[in-house]
Parts: structure tokens; C-alpha cells; sequence
């Protein structure tokens, strides 16, 4: 966090998308009325906007006007020219579309989110049951899972979805990749989603990811499966300090955001005790090479 007069601009902080950039802008206007001693209702009066507009803004769930934060700096107390245009600069960066608001018509708004968290993320942990995670899946086992083993019913926004999860992947050949650590239950490994060619290519491309320095794979053997943890989770960390570690939960009416510092600890446990239980990567490379030599 920048101390006052040195407002962080995000130019030096690789890889930061605009969730996070926003998020970032939130924390500093939080801690700039609060050393000013102003309460959300006064700082939302000053911008016509009520107090859960200002939490809002604060916690960066909403887009920013440059009008308001330009009026909420001169509340805070924030008058040098050079300090208003960083953050009226950061402004500007923390509304730039992201590149997934093109895809708008396939995803729900709580999948946007989590795309934008995920886009911003300096380690994700995922934990899997069912399915390679999405990171990880190759397109013909992408196209397997999203038509749900009926290619010949594929829903007609099909193809733009397959389009926008390969954009997610670019994230991990990036100049500067999140770190991803995947723990697989062993029955995704034999589970023919999309049949046997199918299976085949994605084990074939989870072991040739695995050996990618940024990207840990771990397999959960059987008679371990189910005991650290009941369902698939994702858990994000960032480089930030203003940002929390999220625990992100797909169900089937949408998806939960967990950011408490007791429930993060919980989902960390769980993480903890699935790397115990799961083979080490070397063996679960091993196991792959064994899988595929028995197809």
C-alpha cells in the first residue's frame, strides 16, 4: 500500500487486472476517509450516493466516476495536483473493460467476477472431483463437459464458450503466470469424458503441463478420495495486501465468494491435508505415464 502522496498507480505490478486495480483504488479511498475521520454516509452525501455505495466503491464491487473520487479526495484532505492525477489516473485504469466483458452474452454476471478475480490471481489452488479443471482442459474435453457428452445437442452458444475458456488459459503462458497448483481426485483420470480419444489428449496435455515450473499437479489416490474435502473449490491469493484471499464455490444456481478470515482458514486446512494425501507431483507424473501406457 502507498503511503499518502505516493498513491499506487499498478504500472510496476505485472500481470494486475482491472478487478484488482479496482479493489486496490477501494482499499486507498477506505483508508483515506478513515484517517480523515468521515463516516460513509458524510463521504456518500458529498457524491450524492448513499453509504452502501460507498462500500461498494470501497470494496471495488462498482466503477468509479472520476467526478466522484475527484470530489471525495477534496473531503479527504487530498489537494496536491501531482497526488489527485494518480489517482484520477488510477481511475481511469480500474474502468477499463476487461478483455472477458466480450463474452458477456455466455456467462453469468457472478462468473465475470470470478473471471476477473482469476485474471488478477498470483496463486490459484484448485481442488477437483469430477472434471479437469478448466485451466487445464484441452478443447476437445472442454467441448465434451459444456455439451454435456451430446456433441450432436450442443446448445448454440457452445463454441463462444469453448472460445472464451481458451482465453483463460492464455493466462498461464503469460509473461508473468500465476503460480497453479491442481489437486485431481484419481477417478477424473478415468472418467471417458468425450471417450477414449478424448481422455487421452487431456491426460497427455495434464502431463505435459505438469511439468511447467509454475504448475503443480497433484492425484488424490482412491482410497484417499473424499476425506479432506466433500467438494471442488478454487482458492485465489494475490500479490496485494488490499486484497483478500478468495474462496470461490460453483453450485448449481451460481457460485459463492468467501473471503472471512476464518473461512479462508478452513479452505487452507483442507488444502493443507489434500497435499498430504495426494501423491507427490513426481508420482502423480508417474501415475499419468502409467494411465496412459494402459489406454
Amino acid at each position: 500500500m502507498a503511503e499518502r502522496g505516493q498513491a499506487d498507480t499498478g504500472k510496476d505490478v505485472p500481470g494486475r487486472g482491472v478487478t484488482a486495480r479496482r479493489i486496490v483504488l477501494g482499499t486507498q479511498l477506505r483508508r483515506l476517509r478513515e484517517a480523515a475521520g468521515i463516516s460513509r454516509a458524510d463521504a456518500g452525501y458529498v457524491i450524492r450516493a448513499s453509504d452502501s455505495k460507498v462500500s461498494r466503491l470501497e470494496l471495488g464491487r462498482v466503477a468509479f466516476k472520476e467526478r466522484d473520487v475527484a470530489d471525495l479526495l477534496s473531503t479527504y484532505g487530498v489537494n496536491d495536483p501531482e497526488e489527485r492525477d494518480t489517482f484520477l489516473e488510477m481511475v481511469r485504469k480500474a474502468n477499463e473493460p476487461g478483455w472477458w466483458r466480450r463474452y458477456t452474452d455466455v456467462i453469468p454476471s457472478w462468473f465475470q467476477d470470478f473471471v476477473g478475480l482469476e485474471e488478477s490471481a498470483a496463486r490459484i489452488q484448485v481442488y477437483e472431483l469430477q472434471f479437469v479443471p478448466g485451466l487445464l482442459q484441452t478443447e476437445a474435453y472442454a467441448r465434451a463437459v459444456l455439451t454435456r457428452g451430446r456433441p450432436d445437442y450442443a446448445p448454440p452458444d457452445t463454441e463462444r464458450r469453448i472460445v472464451l475458456r481458451t482465453q483463460r488459459q492464455k493466462l498461464l503462458t503469460s509473461p508473468h503466470p500465476p503460480r497453479l497448483w491442481a489437486v485431481l481426485d484419481e477417478s477424473i483420470l478415468h472418467r471417458p469424458i468425450g471417450g477414449r480419444r478424448v481422455l487421452r489428449e487431456q491426460l497427455e496435455f495434464l502431463l505435459e503441463q505438469s511439468k511447467q515450473p509454475h504448475i503443480t499437479i497433484q492425484v488424490v489416490p482412491h482410497q484417499l478420495s473424499g476425506y479432506a474435502a466433500e467438494n471442488p473449490f478454487q482458492l485465489l491469493r494475490f500479490a496485494e495486501p488490499e486484497l483478500p484471499d478468495v474462496v470461490y464455490i460453483e453450485h448449481l444456481g451460481g457460485a459463492l465468494f468467501l473471503d472471512g478470515v476464518e473461512e479462508i482458514e478452513i479452505y487452507s486446512r483442507a488444502l493443507d491435508r489434500l497435499a498430504v494425501d495426494a501423491e507427490t507431483p513426481d508420482r502423480s507424473r508417474q501415475h499419468l505415464v502409467k494411465i496412459l501406457g494402459e489406454m
